[in-house]
Formats: C-alpha cells, sequence, structure tokens
C-alpha cells in the first residue's frame, strides 16, 4: 500500500527544523488571514519558549503575537471567545502538562459549543504546544495527553512526527472550523526533515505509512515513530519485515489503513508513549482484535510507559519510557521468533 499525500506534495522541498516548520506554518496562515493570531506565554518577547515563534512579534506586531501571564485557563476562555465571534486564534500551552489548568474549557466549553448551540457557532480554533516526556521534567510535566483529549467528541486531536507533517496538518488546522488540539513533542523541535515549499494541506484522517513491511504492523505516532522506525531497522537484520504506520490524528482515525496492513502481516503491535491503562493504544488494539480478528496469527502486543509517575532520574525515566529494544522484543513475541 503506497503513502497518500496531497497532490502538490513534491514541490520544491527544503530542510527545516519540526519548529521552523510550526513557525512557517503559522506565519503563511497568518499571511494569508489577518483574523489569525497566537496567543500564549512567552510567545512574544521572548520568541516562543522554545524558539516557536521567533521572529513573528517583529513580524506581526503585538497585537497578533500576544504575550499573557502564567494563567492558562483565562487566556485560553479568551482565545475561546475570540474563536465565537469570528477569529481564528492558535492558543499556546507552554507544555501540554499546563493545560489541564484549562481543562474546563477544553472540555466543556470548546468541545461542546458547537454541538449545543445547534451550529451558530462554529470554533475555528488549535490548542497546540509539547506534550509528552522531554529530558528530566518530572513526574508533573512529562503527561502524553493525547489519549485524554481523544476520549471527547468535539475535538479533533494531531500528533505530528515530521516537520513535513507538521507543517501541513498544522496548516489544515488553522484552516478548520472545529476545535485542533495539536500535540507537538519538545524533544523534536531541532529534528529536520524535508518539507515542501509551497502550500500543502495534509487532511485530517489519513495516515501516514512510514515504512512498508510485510511480516507485523506497528501503529505508533509523534516521537515513537522514530523509536519504531529504529527497531524496524534493527529486525530487519534478523530477516523481519514490519510495517509502521503513522496515523498522524487520533481524532479522526484513519481505521482502514491500519486494519487493510493487520490484513496483509496478520500481526499488529501498538507503540505509544503514555501508561497502559485506560489509553488511546488500548482502544486501537481493541479496534484490530474487534475489525481484524480472523486475521490475526497472535494477539495484539502493546509497548507503552510503565505504569509509575514519571521518574526525574535520566536513568530511571529511560527505564519508563518505550524503547526500540522494548519494540523488538514485541514484535518478536507476536512472530513467534
Amino acid at each position: 500500500m503506497s503513502t497518500r499525500r496531497a497532490p502538490n506534495a513534491e514541490v520544491s522541498p527544503t530542510a527545516l527544523t519540526f519548529r521552523e516548520a510550526i513557525r512557517q506554518a503559522m506565519s503563511e496562515e497568518m499571511e494569508r488571514d489577518d483574523r489569525v493570531f497566537l496567543m500564549g506565554e512567552e510567545v512574544g518577547q521572548y520568541q516562543g519558549a522554545y524558539k516557536v515563534s521567533e521572529g513573528m512579534l517583529e513580524r506581526f506586531g503585538e497585537r497578533r503575537i500576544v504575550d499573557t501571564p502564567i494563567a492558562e485557563g483565562g487566556f485560553a476562555g479568551l482565545c475561546l471567545g475570540a474563536a465565537m465571534v469570528g477569529l481564528r486564534p492558535i492558543c499556546e500551552f507552554m507544555t501540554w502538562n499546563f493545560s489541564l489548568v484549562a481543562f474546563d474549557t477544553l472540555i466543556n466549553n470548546a468541545a461542546k459549543i458547537r454541538y449545543m448551540s445547534g451550529g451558530q457557532f462554529t470554533l475555528p480554533i488549535v490548542f497546540r504546544g509539547p506534550g509528552g516526556a522531554a529530558h528530566m521534567l518530572g513526574a508533573q510535566h512529562s503527561h502524553a495527553l493525547e489519549g485524554v483529549y481523544a476520549h471527547f467528541p468535539g475535538l479533533l486531536v494531531v500528533v505530528p512526527s515530521t516537520p513535513r507533517d507538521a507543517k501541513g496538518l498544522l496548516k489544515t488546522a488553522i484552516r478548520d472550523d472545529n476545535p485542533v488540539v495539536f500535540i507537538e513533542s519538545e524533544v523534536m523541535y531541532g529534528q529536520k526533515g524535508d518539507v515542501p515549499q509551497n502550500q500543502e494541506l495534509i487532511p485530517f484522517g489519513v495516515a501516514d505509512i512510514k515504512r512498508p513491511g510485510t511480516d507485523c504492523t506497528i501503529v505508533t505516532w509523534s516521537k515513537m515513530v522514530g523509536v519504531c522506525l529504529d527497531a524496524a531497522r534493527s529486525l530487519e537484520t534478523e530477516g523481519l519485515s514490519v510495517e509502521v504506520i503513522d496515523p498522524r490524528t487520533l481524532r479522526p482515525f484513519d481505521a482502514e489503513t491500519v486494519l487493510a496492513s493487520v490484513r496483509k502481516t496478520n500481526r499488529c503491535v501498538v507503540v505509544h508513549e503514555g501508561w497502559d491503562v485506560a489509553s488511546f493504544g488500548s482502544w486501537v488494539a481493541d479496534l484490530v482484535h474487534r475489525e481484524a480478528f480472523d486475521h490475526l496469527d497472535a494477539p495484539v502486543e502493546r509497548v507503552c510507559n510503565a505504569d509509575v509517575p514519571m521518574p526525574y532520574a535520566h536513568s530511571l525515566e529511560k527505564a519508563a519510557m518505550p524503547d526500540a529494544e522494548g519494540v523488538v522484543a514485541a514484535v518478536k513475541r507476536v512472530c513467534y521468533k
């Protein structure tokens, strides 16, 4: 099965870092539509907590690049109101861990207003920022929350793994009339990849086959894609061909591509950051068991975080996270190797 892309995807690629791709997407959309603005902690004078918005204050001015106090509940609500009256805000959380302070705004308002108003209001708002563990941030700053937000109808959930996907998906998100949860990764901001220098829009609900294979399907997203590609290269030296599928969006989810792959390989491993209990990975495993049970030659395996709060010590943090060795072992189990 070939990877699906937008038809103009191969024009003038340029190597960009993940943060540059995000910045380029926001800047292009702000140039295109003067209703788009960015609001969040340190997005302006400090040039972004992770330098994602570097240079944007000088380019667009303080009315469109708006620094806020440390008050996520306040500025998330302000962005929500702005979206209700016709603007298109990008609400940046310094980390998605801090979004929990604004949980009521996202869940009881953003996710429900369009539905509860019978479509009288649209909610063209993007909530974005880094999520998951980074490097020695401790238990309170290392949550992978994409599964939490994917639980609620009304929110679209996007988890890019490459600079190209980040730019194309963010442009799509900014143009969407529904609230979008856009979760990046702090440890990926410096990673480089080819990005088309055109107006590529990557549609939601279309998975990307990052590596084709025949013996086992791996479903994974965000920074775990890199971990799984490392595992796939290692397994190739042992004669196992692994297909790595990146859904790119969890809401909507491209079940068709995942199930077609499993029906071909007859095995599946789901790899994700975050804990085992009540996670999005458990839903993916359930989906595969329900819809492709007769094609499976082994139960679906899952590789995820250890069931402990994230440790601060680097050695323990590393031990608590999924790694290539754990993925290799899981693939071998389902392949009976």
